[in-house]
């Protein structure tokens, strides 16, 4: 059964870092992509990075861009998938779920991830 687990969510004052961890196990068959998303008080889901499974190309919402790096390790049919937050801003405020999908990063909309861990919030405060 596959499980995903996030972890690292909490508190920040502005400017600070956070470290979001998502383990991924239970695979018969490994995601192609895993994806970080969020989605704030009153407004939608909305995508902030990806990773591919495979070659490990990347992708990040223009918001986060320079400020947020994701990464991957794996290891037999665990999948370990980290959001670094550096410099963070108050509308960076969000629940944050990781995601997995069996088609390829370039181009998938949210529809196209069928795996979701339960969410951590992250508050940054100013």
């Amino acid at each position: 059964q596959v499980q995903l687990v996030e972890s690292g969510g909490g508190s920040v004052q502005a400017g600070g870092s956070l470290r979001l961890s998502c383990v991924a196990s239970g695979w018969r068959y490994l995601p192609a992509c895993m994806g970080w998303f969020r989605q704030a008080p009153g407004k939608e889901r909305e995508g902030v990075a990806t990773i591919s499974y495979g070659s490990g190309s990347t992708d990040y919402a223009d918001s986060v861009k320079a400020r947020f790096t994701i990464s991957r390790t794996i290891a037999w049919n665990t999948v370990t998938v980290n959001l670094q937050m550096n410099s963070l801003k108050p509308e960076d405020t969000a629940i944050y779920y990781c995601a997995t999908s069996p088609g390829q990063c370039r181009g998938a909309s949210e529809s196209a991830f069928d795996y979701w861990g339960q969410g951590t919030q992250v508050t940054v405060s100013s």
